[in-house]
């Protein structure tokens, strides 16, 4: 479904690649999780793949095929075709992402204005089924409410919203818990198994947490420096690492006598 060919990035001003030789596939329907700390080129990947490349920016290489179309190289006019309907997104912080002056009915509705020839009814009724499957109580109340006005969970929960109401065929999801509360946490990821698994939806996750990927990802990749290092099974990575930067990843995964530090 996803496959990504021998990607390079480069910064103008950075000296080393974001991106070197990074090569993965993502098969349908299945969540793959990419770990690695903060400056592994993770996010970058995801850029590529959404086609957020600041292209003017950097230097890139590559080839990142959805179901055999190329999105690197493809122009500016073609890559808005496929996002939001063909490739959702899911950032770290919604409540910065978001618009704050519009409602978030408004908001998941946004794709849906873009890509289709749906009216103002049909749109709303997309929506609110989108707000229900993320299990958000009373989507009709949260449909005409602002962003300000819900929780940091709530919040999450719409921006998920606005990315699946397309029903696109892949999620990407950069750091989409790492600002919630741990019991929030687990109600996400909860959600996004569930979505997945009555969907089909295929996900790229991105966490520096392999605690957290551990619970949602059948298999997991891991970068270190703009490479990536190790990809398997979840659990045989995490049970077996072959990589001492892996290895030094499951060490800092935070236990009841160890508290997580800072990122």
């Amino acid at each position: 479904m996803l496959e990504i060919r021998d990607l390079h990035v480069k910064f103008d001003v950075r000296s080393r690649e974001a991106v070197a030789g990074v090569s993965l596939t993502i098969q349908d329907g299945e969540i793959l999780g990419l770990v690695g700390e903060s400056g592994s080129g993770k996010s970058v990947t995801a850029m590529s793949v959404a086609g957020l490349l600041p292209r003017r920016q950097c230097d890139y290489s590559g080839q990142v095929l959805l179901d055999g179309v190329d999105l690197l190289h493809a122009p500016r006019a073609e890559l808005r075709k496929v996002q939001g309907k063909d490739i959702g997104v899911v950032f770290q912080e919604p409540q910065s992402c978001m618009d704050p002056l519009m409602k978030i009915g408004s908001q998941v509705e946004e794709v849906l204005c873009l890509h289709t020839h749906m009216d103002r009814a049909e749109r709303r009724k997309l929506a609110l089924e989108a707000l229900a499957a993320v299990e958000l109580p009373d989507p009709e109340a949260v449909y005409e409410k602002y962003p300000h006005q819900l929780s940091g969970g709530m919040c999450q929960r719409a921006m998920i919203a606005a990315a699946i109401v397309a029903r696109p065929k892949l999620l990407l999801l950069d750091e989409p818990t790492t600002a919630l509360d741990v019991t929030i946490q687990a109600q996400i990821l909860e959600l996004l198994k569930k979505l997945n698994r009555e969907t089909g939806m295929s996900m790229l996750f991105i966490s520096h947490n392999l605690a957290v990927v551990r619970k949602l990802c059948a298999r997991v990749a891991v970068m270190q420096r703009g490479v990536l290092v190790e990809e398997g099974d979840t659990d045989q990575v995490f049970l077996h690492p072959r990589e001492d930067y892996t290895k030094r990843l499951i060490a800092a995964i935070p236990t009841r006598n160890r508290k997580e530090g800072p990122q």
